[in-house]
Order: C-alpha cells, then structure tokens, then sequence
C-alpha cells in the first residue's frame, strides 16, 4: 500500500488536513486494488468467467451465497428450465394442491403435496427426486370408482451444457427414469423413461421465451411393449409490477401408440418472489384437444436452500 502522507500538498493543508486527505486517496485506491482478486467475487465476471470460478464446488464444498445465481425453479410451467442448483445446495419445489377434471374421461383427481428434491451435485449438474406423494382419484366411469395412495417415483438428473451463470441463452440434457411405486392402481408396472431438452432465451424488452422437446419411451396402453411419445412445449414470460410475474404457455405431446389422440393444453400463471431463495406460484391448464385434462387448477411454491 503506497504511503499517501508524503504526497505533496498545496499550501495551508498542515496536520490533521493533511490526514484526512490521505484517508481519502486509501479509500479511492482500496477498491482498485481488490477488483478481481477474490474468486468469490461475481461483479464484472463474464458468464464464463463465472462458471470458471464456481467450477471447483461440489455438493459437499457448497458454492458461495454471493456466488449463487438467480432462482430459476422448473414449475410452475410444463417447459423444464435449462439451469440447475448450485453446488452444495438443495431446492424443493412442490404443488400444495393441485386438481384436475376430464370431463370426457369422466375423472376427477386430486394431487397433494407432490414434490421435486433437487441436490446440487456439481456447479452445473444437480439430481432431482420427483415424487406423486398422495393422489386421490374418482372415475365414474369403471369400478372401483375412487382410488388414493401415493403415486410413481422419477429421478432426472439436469446437466447444463451453457448458459447457467449468464448469457441469452441456455441449455440443458435432462436424462430420467420412472420407477412404478405407486399403490391401489394408481399407474402402470412399467418402468419408463425418456430424455428432455429445456432452452432458454432472454428477448427484448425484458421478456423470457422457454423451448423444450422431451422423448419418452412408455408402457403401451395394453400391458406389453412401449412406445415413444413426443413432447413440445414453449413459454413466454414477463414481470407485470414488483416481484410478481406471469407466463403463457402452449404444451403438445404426441404418441405413437395405435389409436392414441394428440394432447394439448394452454396454460398460464403468476408468480411471487417473496425473497432470493421462495417463490410462489399458481396457475390453470387448459385442455385444447379431446385427449386432454379440460382443467387443472394448481398452487405451489419453491424454497432453495
């Protein structure tokens, strides 16, 4: 550190004058001198830059509070996120009631408490445990007419391949298995799987678009064999006044199994940011083909921790 109580003063700056100045010209240089030094620091970092720094944290070495990005929960839209949780962290994101009728099929089902347990593993892979944690179904239309228990278990595991601490865009590989834990006929005995494809991208004006293509192999109707189906989603969004922000969305999936109808919905949202690490949310899915819930109503919420 230079000593600034040499520097030469004009004259009648004596004693105590002279002090103080030098005070000053530290506090001007301190900054200067600590810019870039701290890998903790994000400030100016370019989004590689960033990930540069955050590489060596692990789930057991938690990346840094001033370090973490921008919650960015899959809920409450269909469309999956391309970022994941930071390393060392973990992150629940749940429904607390979520309802839906199909008038056609004549079903009315609840879900409650259904959840998502993310882990951070590395800065830019996290596992998540998603889990139907009791579901209440009545069907009119066969027998036994009401069915509850809990329902399958998924596990997904989201690499980022770009994106994640920055930039206009993103991207991610979402590899998953479902596994038939469910109880009183709740599902199928298949084990399924598939593989999504979330992208993000920043627009003008503040707005945000999500893009995702999903493939999943799943169980034929029957009993034997799977098919593939194909799922396509996008989604806009935007803040409408101080934390709270909405979304639109248009979801499709496409099977390939004989004599299944094409499945559409329109769906929209609010969100709340109550603070960096919860959100609130809840929304409607609107069915737009035959094949679709006519309606599925939902409130939620996601804590990072």
């Amino acid at each position: 550190m230079p000593d600034f109580s040499t520097l030469p003063l004009p004259a009648g700056f004596q004693g105590g004058s002279r002090r103080l100045l030098a005070c000053l010209a530290c506090l001007a240089w301190l900054p200067m001198t600590t810019a870039g030094q701290s890998p903790d620091e994000p400030s100016g970092f370019s989004p590689a830059q960033k990930a540069e720094a955050k590489a060596r944290y692990t789930l057991f070495d938690p990346t840094p509070r001033n370090l973490m990005r921008e919650l960015s929960p899959d809920r409450p839209d269909k469309t999956e996120s391309p970022h994941t949780v930071d390393a060392g962290h973990f992150q629940l994101e749940m429904d607390l009631a979520n309802f839906s009728r199909d008038r056609h099929e004549r079903v009315e089902a609840w879900n409650v408490a259904p959840f998502n347990l993310k882990a951070g593993l590395l800065s830019n892979v996290d596992f998540q445990i998603v889990f139907d944690n009791y579901l209440y179904s009545r069907n009119r239309a066969e027998a036994p007419r009401v069915r509850s228990g809990v329902g399958d278990l998924t596990t997904r595991l989201k690499v980022n391949l770009w994106g994640n601490d920055g930039g206009r865009t993103a991207f991610a590989l979402m590899p998953f298995v479902k596994f038939p834990t469910h109880t009183d006929s709740l599902g199928n005995r298949g084990t399924e799987g598939g593989l999504i494809l979330p992208l993000a991208i920043e627009l003008p004006g503040e707005w945000g678009m999500g893009l995702m293509t999903e493939v999943d192999v799943l169980r034929n109707g029957s009993g034997g064999g799977y098919h593939a189906e194909f799922v396509n989603s996008i989604t806009v969004s935007h803040a409408i006044v101080g934390n709270l922000g909405g979304y639109l969305e248009f979801f499709s999936a496409v099977s390939t199994e004989h004599a299944q109808d094409w499945v559409g919905t329109v769906d929209c949202g609010l969100t709340y940011k109550i603070n960096d690490d919860v959100q609130l949310d809840g929304g409607v899915n609107v069915g737009v083909s035959r094949a679709a819930e006519d309606i599925n109503p939902f409130v939620g919420l996601t804590w990072r921790f």
